[in-house]
């Protein structure tokens, strides 16, 4: 096992997330904050969020990287170094920008680096699942995972406290050069050994994992799921920013509090969710973890009653970080049990696509919502919405079975 973990496949899985999720929150803490900073209406920094769409589509442009292959580095390596120099260009470039002059050209940046930060996210789920033989994909998916919160770690605690002392232009200008390791890491890796064989017609590429999947009889219902299962948590989580600063707490105390604090609860999170599921399942985890994450977003609303105090905010984010780590261990082992192998790359980017649709779509109006609810009924509605998404276990992950769901079942 110590050899299993300390091997160059589990640490080239690590640096993958954590490229992976050093782009996604440059677009989304750092931007809100920067665009709080600059006077930037409430409304708009909602709208903002719709520059992560890329996020929801990227299985429309999945099958395209499943299909043709670069004449350099392999199949996979290849498109990943291309995705990755465009990633260090396109966030350099939303540095540049103004929020207070040009809202929406930053908006435009933003989107650029979204769309190449979802490309990116395509080719290493690929290259993930074509890597690893079946008895480490656990553990490597574990540790991409973790990866990735080190990646959103740096970009949003580490860029939000940099804020305090340097220009906001200067914090994206270092962020793009932290993706140098990623490249460093693509460059040296191995194209995977086994690779699946390309699809011989764009129209396979695109047809036949949908039509694997669209066979299968609950399959709309797991699709409701995806969707529904943290979407009251995503709208809590998309405008929590402006919510911190506007009760009084400083970038520094949000950078130290939210993120660094909230990063360590949300690893042993994620540590305790692995345990669980091993001991109860994914479907009973689904239950549970569920059930503590519309908890913790119900606290939020504890806090806007509370009002700017350190030991009351330390509390909540612990527990919500906690249960969010929870939860998206179960979220991601439950998406990857319902994968067919054959068509991993393009079938897992339709999963992954959906589920960040509520980060994105469901979170855009989060602004006016609140300008219309105040912060304290907000947070109640976002707890609330979590239920439809609980019920729906009931069709496909009851309470008495541990079963987890496999492709064509």
């Amino acid at each position: 096992m110590f050899k299993v973990i300390c091997s160059a496949r589990m640490l080239v899985a690590l640096l993958m997330g954590f490229a992976c999720g050093l782009p996604l929150l440059l677009t989304i803490t750092v931007l809100q904050a920067w665009m709080k900073d600059e006077g930037v209406d409430l409304t708009v920094i909602g709208m903002t969020a719709l520059v992560g769409l890329p996020y929801t589509l990227k299985f429309l442009w999945a099958p395209f990287l499943d299909r043709f292959t670069l004449p350099f580095l392999g199949r996979r390596r290849g498109w990943l170094i291309v995705a990755q120099a465009a990633l260090i260009l396109s966030i350099a470039c939303l540095g540049l920008t103004d929020p207070g002059d040009t809202p929406w050209m930053v908006a435009f940046a933003a989107f650029i680096v979204t769309f190449f930060s979802a490309s990116q996210d395509i080719v290493v789920d690929a290259y993930r699942r074509e890597d690893l033989p079946d008895e480490e994909l656990g553990l490597g998916s574990s540790l991409y995972v973790n990866g990735y919160r080190v990646g959103m770690l740096l970009a949003s605690g580490g860029g939000l406290i940099l804020a305090d002392v340097i220009p906001f232009s200067m914090v994206y200008l270092i962020m793009a050069a932290c993706m140098l390791p990623a490249v460093l890491t693509t460059l040296l890796a191995r194209e995977p050994m086994i690779v699946s064989v390309s699809p011989k017609s764009m129209k396979s590429a695109v047809f036949d994992p949908l039509m694997e999947y669209f066979n299968r009889p609950d399959a709309l219902w797991i699709l409701a799921f995806i969707f529904l299962y943290k979407i009251g948590d995503s709208m809590a989580g998309a405008i929590t920013i402006p919510f911190y600063l506007d009760i009084g707490f400083s970038k520094t105390e949000i950078g130290a509090v939210v993120k660094l604090f909230g990063f360590w609860a949300t690893i042993v999170g994620g540590l305790i969710g692995g345990v669980f599921m091993l001991r109860f399942g994914i479907n009973r985890s689904l239950w549970i973890f569920g059930f503590f994450q519309a908890m913790s977003t119900a606290c939020f609303a504890v806090l806007a009653r509370i009002g700017y105090n350190l030991p009351a905010l330390s509390s909540v984010i612990a527990f919500e970080n906690l249960s969010a780590g929870m939860g998206s261990a179960a979220y991601i082992a439950f998406m990857a049990s319902i994968t067919n192998k054959k068509f991993t790359a393009t079938q897992y980017a339709l999963f992954s696509s959906l589920m960040g649709v509520p980060r994105v779509i469901a979170s855009a109006p989060t602004g006016f919502f609140v300008k219309t609810l105040g912060w304290e009924s907000f947070f109640v509605a976002c707890a609330f919405i979590a239920v439809p998404g609980m019920l729906l276990l009931l069709k496909f992950a009851p309470w008495n079975s541990t079963v987890a769901i496999r492709p064509g079942h």
